[in-house]
């Protein structure tokens, strides 16, 4: 690596920027996810969490040559050629939407019992090690794309490791503070569950050969995010002026 050369800077900084995009998808579910355990347990669930996503893309890495086998078709149906990618991809995405759907049915139903944060604090029967196992599924997933954005950038691979490293660590104190966030708002929890359906729909069309551009998708999420922040602020507002209406007794 020359250190003197501005491209290799450039390169750097660029892709981990772009490492870290990519990686919102991982932090929200992350943080959901993490968010049903018991309060002692949550940060050590992040932190095992972000760090098997990094062991995972730097593995791929460095297997550069089991990544090119990945889009290899291994069989076909009819005229579709069906490879490892679309594989994972597919059953991933299958996974996501499912599992985004099961939370949002069960706020739902927690909030028919008066009760709209019941799927978070610890619930009943969500041991360490399942929530741990379900992270890790999802971060091979959500590891690919990263892995192969960073190949089609550069073929540095100090760089990428460096690159992917760097946005792990801004993520894990990201993740704390964002997890706190949505889990105090159960609308931002709602809205962060529609996205990871969102994100499912677009891993099953990629791995049914349909590509949709990841930008529109950044987009639409960073749009309804904005929405939904300025709900919050006319939420508070009201409730502000509406206590200062209130009689004294």
């Amino acid at each position: 690596m020359n250190f003197a050369d501005p491209d290799l800077w450039l390169a750097l900084i660029t892709l981990t920027a772009l490492e870290v995009v990519l990686g919102i998808d991982n932090i929200i579910f992350l943080s959901i996810m993490a968010a049903k355990l018991p309060l002692h347990q949550q940060a050590r669930a992040r932190t095992i969490g972000l760090a098997g996503a990094m062991g995972t893309r730097i593995l791929l890495l460095v297997s550069l040559a089991w990544i090119a086998k990945l889009v290899t078709p291994l069989f076909s149906l009819g005229n579709f050629g069906v490879s490892g990618r679309d594989l994972i991809l597919f059953f991933g995405g299958v996974f996501l939407i499912w599992k985004a759907g099961k939370e949002i049915l069960e706020m739902l139903k927690g909030a028919e019992h008066g009760d709209p944060d019941a799927t978070g604090g610890g619930k009943a029967g969500v041991t360490f090690a399942s929530v741990i196992v379900q992270i890790m599924i999802l971060d091979i997933v959500f590891s690919l794309d990263s892995v192969i954005t960073a190949v089609g950038m550069t073929d540095n691979l100090p760089v990428m490791i460096t690159a992917i490293v760097i946005a792990v660590i801004s993520m894990m104190f990201f993740a704390g503070p964002l997890g706190r966030f949505v889990e105090a708002n159960p609308t931002i929890k709602m809205l962060a569950l529609a996205f990871l359906v969102l994100i499912g729909v677009v891993l099953v069309a990629e791995g049914l050969h349909t590509h949709f551009s990841k930008n529109y998708v950044y987009v639409a999420m960073g749009f309804s995010v904005g929405v939904e922040l300025l709900n919050l602020k006319m939420r508070r507002t009201l409730a502000l002026q509406q206590a200062g209406a209130r009689p004294v007794e």
